[in-house]
């Protein structure tokens, strides 16, 4: 599509956020990159935040890419920084195959990045991934309750401003398989932002998958998952770099 939105050294970042969490949490990196003079879209997902209203059984992860190819379409974005936080990554990724041309650089914020045929619950701890398969199959379409901020790594005084906005997240977003072609490798600047406070084997392994990949920047963060909230300055710093 023609008509994208780009001026001089003025970046457009579309921030998309995890699992449980809504556009809300960037509000503080939305802030210093908008004072910079960029422009950032930080869209809700459907069945999240203030869109929680919407929440529905039938919501799964295409659902979810769709409401970030609609942001693309409609406020003709072209050449964005585009960046996946956690859950948000298996998001990215889809949209990435699907418009890579309208993508600048994409951004994994200790993010999920899916392999052709892989769900989100492929990727989760063995016990909590055997519990969903395990209810699924008994038919439960009820939503997955939000994890504490604290087994996330949140600073202390951000966890119960992170717990009280969390919302449940649609059961399908979980275990929806990712369909990759391949597109996505035709953007040339990717970076994989790993954050240190957070123990988890999962986006180690990303990392690594990541880091194999010669056309993939490695960096790292001294804090805890949710980074837009615990070290929003130094993500800036770090988007900018990609931009």
């Amino acid at each position: 599509m023609g008509g994208g939105r780009n001026a001089g050294s003025v970046r457009i970042f579309v921030l998309v956020h995890g699992a449980w969490h809504g556009g809300w949490c960037w509000a503080r990196v939305r802030a210093r990159l908008t004072a910079l003079g960029h422009l950032v879209f930080t869209p809700t997902l459907t069945g999240l935040g203030e869109r929680a209203h919407l929440l529905t059984p039938e919501i799964d992860l295409d659902t979810h890419i769709e409401d970030i190819l609609a942001v693309f379409r409609w406020e003709r974005v072209d050449q964005a920084v585009l960046c996946g936080h956690s859950y948000g990554g298996m998001v990215v990724t889809g949209v990435a195959e699907r418009i890579p041309d309208r993508i600048r650089s994409l951004v994994y914020l200790d993010a999920h990045v899916p392999e052709d045929g892989k769900a989100m619950v492929d990727y989760m701890p063995e016990e909590r991934s055997r519990a969903q398969l395990e209810a699924d199959a008994r038919g439960d379409t009820a939503p997955l309750p939000p994890i504490a901020a604290a087994r996330f790594g949140v600073n202390p005084a951000d966890r119960d401003w992170i717990d009280a906005w969390c919302t449940p997240q649609p059961r399908r977003t979980f275990t929806t398989p990712a369909r990759l072609s391949g597109a996505a490798g035709w953007i040339a600047k990717r970076t994989y932002i790993r954050a240190a406070g957070y123990d988890s084997p999962p986006l180690d392994a990303a990392r690594a998958r990541c880091a194999a990949h010669p056309g993939f920047a490695i960096r790292e963060m001294a804090c805890g998952h949710d980074a837009m909230v615990d070290d929003p300055e130094g993500l800036v710093d770090l988007l900018l770099e990609a931009a």
